[in-house]
């Protein structure tokens, strides 16, 4: 009898222990289009080949091909804030860049909210970050989710663009090393890491480290880049976002530096903003048209 109930289970340990097919990731649209601009939910490839991305795309009207534009977002050290974070969508920078003919991708990295997963970017500790590591790791999830998409047949293979805020900014200063015939312009939005150490405003973590690490990205930096800063951005103020970037551009790193006029009540979050994205159009624009075009 007990032989014969070892082997009635046999059926279902098989099924238990074989590989659930639910389980497997899967990538590309996850649900139906929407307003605005067709958005969509997708799900892109990660560093962790066991976790989808979790992504929104935004189109123009048409089957295009559409030139790709990549907006990597802001990142926090704290854990319950980052797992808090809802999707980004940065949506008036988004309805900028739809209007001028771009599909827009916002992935989210993984350790931010609903795609969760351990946090590959983390810098470290204060004393001992490690800004390089944290910038080239950022760069590579923004790059998976690019190259992603540009095996879609109603995204162009050449000319893509990215743009990233804060710490998504430090990750494409990593990434300005990219084939230039692939992405065609960079811009950084009050890149860094550090700021607000021990939440207290004007205050950065390692500051020589960031410096240094900022260095190293100008040394195999391939792509130019537009390099925006609030003057009330109390994360990396423009005096020290300048030295971040002539440090970049001491390495060989080709740097459009401008500082805007102070934006709301913390310049940091003027890329969130539909004013700071009115503000910074000009330059932005600039960006846009000095890129490779169709």
């Amino acid at each position: 009898m007990r032989l014969f109930n070892i082997l009635a289970l046999l059926p279902l340990l098989s099924l238990l222990t074989a590989p659930s097919l639910c389980a497997q990731v899967t990538f590309g649209a996850a649900g139906a289009e929407g307003e605005p601009f067709r958005r969509q939910e997708w799900r892109v490839p990660s560093p962790d080949t066991d976790i989808a991305a979790q992504a929104l795309l935004f189109r123009p009207a048409g089957a295009g091909p559409f030139r790709l534009a990549v907006i990597a977002h802001a990142s926090t050290q704290n854990v319950l804030r980052r797992a808090q974070m809802p999707q980004p969508e940065y949506r008036a920078l988004t309805a900028l860049l739809v209007a001028r003919g771009f599909a827009v991708l916002v992935p989210e990295r993984l350790g931010h909210g609903a795609t969760g997963g351990r946090y590959f970017e983390d810098q470290g500790g204060c004393d001992e970050a490690d800004y390089a590591r944290s910038g080239r790791v950022t760069a590579e999830e923004i790059s998976l989710a690019l190259e992603f998409l540009r095996r879609q047949d109603f995204i162009r293979k050449d000319g893509a663009i990215v743009i990233g805020h804060s710490a998504g900014g430090w990750g494409v200063l990593a990434l300005a090393n990219a084939d230039p015939k692939t992405i065609s312009a960079i811009t950084a939005v009050a890149p860094g890491r550090g700021g607000h150490a021990n939440d207290e405003p004007n205050r950065i973590c390692a500051p020589h480290t960031l410096l240094a690490a900022a260095a190293e990205f100008g040394k195999t930096a391939r792509i130019p880049v537009t390099w925006l800063v609030a003057a009330n951005d109390s994360y990396f103020p423009p005096a020290f976002s300048r030295l971040l970037a002539d440090a970049f551009r001491s390495g060989g790193g080709k740097v459009d530096f401008h500082a805007l006029p102070a934006l709301g009540s913390e310049g940091h979050w003027m890329i969130e903003t539909e004013a700071g994205v009115k503000a910074a159009s000009r330059e932005l624009d600039r960006a846009l048209t000095s890129a490779k075009k169709p």
